[in-house]
């Protein structure tokens, strides 16, 4: 059976980001400041991904859990502006405003309040001149072989097609990259639920002087990050079809439920529930290099950022270049969790400061390669680094 709706042609971009998470704004951003044209398509109403609407918000650490800083750039203004205007728990050695080469105690990670980051969120799109488009599915890239034109979108008014130089896949799923030949591989989870909220307790102690970061409380039940609670005789969860998603969503709340029913219903309250599947690893290129996480203290002559890992302290990476495409296909670009990365590698790089430290690269690199109409795997990678060196981006 064949759609034969009309669908109609919108305004060209240089630049067309699938996927508004942390990984997607940061993509966009950094592509909107070297002046390209940039397009940000995001399917529900509120921006941040599981940093927000999936109520994951803890602001993984930007050091290495020693004192040295490991990202800055746009993950860091991130998270500066994640805390401006809502609660944190931030060390006082990490609030000042500039990365210095100062050792500094504690760690630099911080709980915020998810919805104001979504917020300021808005106004940072706004400030740097992306384009916008909300509650729109990104639901078919169109190939003239293995060079996509652009992207068939799906929203109320009905089917749109936007032209795009150079595409980048932030939407956590890679379902764009994978609907358009990119080689893909689908990752298993463990059963996890993550919820919001409060009780009289709390709010006690937050009445009395306590933190609101305390207020609100972020709960998880099931399996913990290593499948600690997951449940017997259930098989690891994937994410990439609309059944899959709908039975991981419906149980993780069933079992919310079931867990507070014999509560004092006066005693307590859920203050959020995720508005998208907690999934940690649903799907990802296969790109030039993949990253397994065996590359602790490795320099890469195409790195485009260090990391650090966010489960142990003292841990030093780089992030290669070659992990954001496939030579393949010559306009299309990863960011976020759907990077070449697997194992030990997949977990370091698919958290929020990481998400948006590839998405900081993706989004230069696809506007350096709109500008002078050349492939992701003909980019001259020093020129990419100068920019992001300039842009702030730490290679420790």
């Amino acid at each position: 059976m064949e759609d034969n709706r009309i669908i109609e042609q919108r305004e060209g971009y240089d630049v067309i980001v699938a996927g508004g998470g942390v990984a997607g704004v940061a993509a966009a951003v950094a592509a909107a400041r070297t002046g390209a044209s940039v397009l940000l398509i995001e399917k529900t109403i509120q921006l941040g991904g599981l940093a927000t609407i999936g109520l994951i918000n803890w602001y993984e650490p930007l050091c290495d859990g020693a004192g040295t800083q490991m990202i800055s750039g746009i993950p860091e203004e991130l998270m500066r502006l994640a805390v401006r205007y809502g609660y944190d728990d931030l060390p006082d050695a990490w609030r000042g405003e500039k990365y210095t080469q100062k050792p500094r105690e504690g760690r630099c990670a911080t709980n915020y309040s998810p919805f104001i980051f979504v917020m300021a969120l808005d106004e940072f799109l706004r400030d740097n001149n992306v384009k916008l488009r909300l509650d729109t599915w990104a639901v078919c890239p169109v190939m003239e072989r293995n060079t996509c034109l652009g992207l068939i979108c799906e929203s109320a008014i009905g089917r749109e097609f936007f032209p795009g130089k150079m595409v980048v896949d932030a939407t956590g799923d890679a379902s764009v990259a994978h609907r358009a030949g990119v080689p893909t591989v689908e990752g298993d989870n463990f059963f996890t639920y993550v919820y919001h909220y409060t009780d009289r307790e709390l709010a006690a102690q937050f009445a009395g002087g306590g933190s609101m970061a305390r207020y609100r409380r972020r709960k998880m039940i099931g399996s913990d990050l290593y499948g600690r609670g997951h449940p017997e005789n259930m098989p690891l969860l994937r994410g990439v079809t609309g059944d899959q998603v709908t039975d991981f969503v419906l149980a993780g709340r069933k079992l919310l439920f079931d867990s507070i029913k014999q509560d004092d219903r006066r005693e307590r309250d859920v203050v959020a529930l995720s508005a998208m599947p907690q999934y940690r690893t649903i799907r990802r290129i296969v790109g030039e290099y993949i990253f397994d996480g065996g590359e602790e203290g490795v320099r890469f002559d195409d790195a485009v950022g260090s990391l650090g890992d966010f489960r142990k302290k003292n841990r030093h990476y780089q992030l290669p270049y070659r992990c954001l495409y496939n030579g393949g296909f010559p306009n299309i670009l990863a960011a976020g969790r759907v990077i070449s990365a697997s194992g030990e590698g997949w977990d370091i790089t698919r958290v929020i400061p990481v998400a948006a430290l590839s998405g900081q690269a993706a989004g230069a690199a696809a506007a350096m390669c709109a500008r002078s109409d050349i492939s992701a795997g003909g980019l001259d990678v020093g020129k990419l680094q100068d920019e992001l060196k300039f842009s702030g981006v730490l290679f420790v």
